[in-house]
């Protein structure tokens, strides 16, 4: 399974996920996504497989994984602090592969019915999911 981990920004969240999905899953092939450098770079410090950065590089990889990962705010245009653009935004909600997302609430969207979690919980429910997938 190839898992695409998409973050922007310092890259804070995606370094907490492939960290957690490389320490439980170590043969597991991410592929990090970063909106810009910096966000790539703390990915591929933290485990990722391979990495690229920017708009090209997300909307050409995400059709070719298994499964993206990152925050609810990946998909929405203007998300990210304005990081993701609509072609970026358009790409990820295309894409055929399933999606995790983890319901970071920033700005001024809120996500009614999920209970706010501290973000090292929201990323080990990721982890036992991505877990269970790999053993369907």
């Amino acid at each position: 399974m190839r898992i695409a981990v998409i973050d922007g920004q310092g890259g804070g969240i995606g370094k907490h996920i492939v960290e957690q999905l490389r320490k439980r899953l170590p043969e597991l092939n991410i592929l990090a996504l970063g909106t810009n450098a910096l966000a790539t770079g703390a990915m591929l410090r933290a485990g990722a497989t391979e990495g690229a950065s920017g708009e090209s590089a997300i909307c050409y990889n995400v059709e070719r994984v298994d499964l993206i990962v990152g925050s609810v705010a990946i998909m929405m245009v203007y998300g990210l602090l304005g990081e993701i653009t609509a072609g970026m935004a358009s790409a990820i909600s295309a894409s055929k592969a399933d999606k995790l997302l983890l319901p970071i609430q920033r700005g001024n969207i809120q996500l009614i019915g999920v209970h706010r979690i501290p973000l090292p919980h929201q990323v080990e429910a990721l982890v036992m999911e991505v877990e269970e997938r790999l053993k369907r």
